[in-house]
């Protein structure tokens, strides 16, 4: 018994003759009536009554009839559901990425991709470099941007851009008066942070280090819009990735001499793992 036997039954449930349904399907009647006596074997009872005004479904045939049409139902949607997922024109992107992917890479990436294929759907998650590159290893996530270097043997990343991190401040605070400034100068400033542990949060406390300077560090987040704001209102210094402050009004980019941080970014996905067109096709995009 496989569906088609149950397409059959349905058929003549819904002409009424087995002529009727036959033509329907494109079959001959005694293939048809082949068709029915076979899942009435496979059931062991009746099905159809049949007589010369036609064929009718019994009463257990009526319980089959209806519990066919949702199997049959069930498995069109799942035959239409893979078929999207094999498409670049359907299925789900799933990706992530720290605070600056997710609020100055992925939006641009995303809306020029969906112009070209609307149909699309993301799933977007924000977090550390190390959550997203866990993600990615076990399945969760088929893409992550994340800050290198990664330790995970079962990932290929691949590098994708260079992101400078810089130094901001309140327009009105006195260190912005100048064009640039001497990293000796922040030594025992009071600054916004990323997060303790997060992956900006190491390459800058480890320049700083490197330079001599120590920074008081009087407040921990992981959005740069937040960060903007709170160097804006408290007065406060912070260092951003210079993606989010760029066309940035509330405050100043300053250069400081003798310190250049930078990261790089990559593109993570599983070893050996073949993604979904859709993921496969954003991927290429990114690149």
């Amino acid at each position: 018994m496989d569906l088609d036997h149950l397409r059959s039954l349905v058929a003549v449930a819904e002409a009424g003759t087995i002529t009727k349904a036959s033509n329907h399907l494109g079959l001959t009647q005694p293939a048809l009536t082949r068709r029915i006596q076979q899942l009435e074997e496979a059931f062991g009872v009746e099905l159809l009554s049949r007589s010369r005004k036609g064929a009718r479904l019994t009463e257990i045939g009526i319980l089959v009839d209806r519990e066919a049409r949702v199997l049959i139902d069930r498995y069109d949607a799942l035959k239409a559901e893979v078929f999207s997922l094999k498409s670049v024109e359907g299925g789900t992107v799933r990706v992530g990425g720290g605070a600056t992917a997710v609020s100055f890479i992925l939006p641009d990436a995303i809306a020029r991709f969906q112009r070209d294929f609307p149909q699309v759907h993301f799933q977007v998650k924000e977090a550390s470099s190390a959550e997203i590159a866990g993600d990615v290893s076990n399945g969760r996530l088929e893409l992550g941007l994340v800050t290198l270097p990664v330790r995970a043997a079962d990932l290929d990343i691949l590098p994708l851009v260079d992101d400078h991190i810089v130094l901001i401040a309140a327009l009105d605070n006195p260190l912005a008066r100048t064009d640039r400034v001497s990293v000796t100068s922040l030594d025992g400033q009071t600054f916004v942070g990323f997060e303790g542990g997060s992956a900006i949060r190491q390459i800058v406390d480890a320049n700083l280090r490197e330079a001599g300077v120590g920074i008081n560090v009087v407040m921990e987040l992981r959005s740069i819009p937040a960060i903007v704001r709170m160097v804006a209102t408290t007065g406060s210094l912070a260092f951003v990735s210079k993606l989010g402050v760029q066309d940035q009004e509330l405050v100043r980019e300053i250069e400081v001499t003798g310190l250049r941080i930078m990261r790089r970014l990559g593109l993570a996905r599983r070893q050996g793992h073949t993604l979904s067109p859709a993921a496969e096709q954003f991927a290429q995009r990114l690149i």
